[in-house]
């Protein structure tokens, strides 16, 4: 419990402790992955894991806590004959996420954009922009930059070498072009990425 703890806005120390005394399961810390902040999975012995990226950002952190305890909470009640993401785990979600909900341990525009984001959540947090955006300001200074804010025929290059030019806007994703082989690809607005 301490690992968790310490990555935890201190505000909302005492009440997470309390959650999770409340709680048998299981939580690992593991490197950042790319794909996702965190999850939940009953394991084949019949307990639960939870596993969550470390990360200096301890807003996000705590939503992601706080999310795969929904999961947990939703397992509980109904085993697996639900939705991963339906109205069961976003009533769940709601009911553990709302005595955080105050500026005391979430900094504005974060509780104020979580509040809205909470009247019907999203299956992840990277998919609410406006959530995204804020809960950015508290990650450590990087190079990389949103593609949203590039220039339209930029170039950009993403961890593993590939490089992109920006094309063009559609409804919520950003068109962009591979420069090796040509083919078009779609990113999320806030996607990070290295300008050329």
């Amino acid at each position: 419990m301490e690992q968790v703890l310490s990555f935890i806005p201190t505000p909302a120390k005492l009440q997470v402790e309390e959650l999770l005394e409340a709680t048998l399961i299981e939580i690992k810390i593991t490197p950042k992955r790319l794909t996702k902040h965190g999850d939940f999975r009953r394991q084949a012995n019949g307990t639960s894991l939870i596993t969550l990226n470390a990360t200096p950002n301890p807003y996000r952190f705590l939503i992601t806590l706080l999310h795969e305890l929904a999961h947990f909470k939703v397992s509980q009640q109904f085993s697996l004959r639900v939705k991963p993401h339906g109205a069961e785990w976003k009533t769940a979600y709601r009911k553990i996420l709302v005595p955080f909900l105050n500026p005391e341990i979430f900094p504005d525009p974060i509780c104020s954009v979580l509040a809205r984001h909470m009247k019907n959540p999203k299956a992840s947090t990277d998919r609410d922009f406006k959530l995204v955006m804020a809960l950015r300001k508290y990650d450590p200074p990087s190079l990389k930059t949103p593609v949203f804010e590039l220039e339209s025929g930029q170039y950009f290059s993403l961890d593993n070498g590939r490089v992109f030019t920006k094309l063009k806007k559609r409804r919520t994703r950003i068109e962009c072009k591979e420069i090796k082989t040509g083919r078009i690809y779609l990113f999320s607005p806030h996607a990070e990425v290295l300008p050329e």
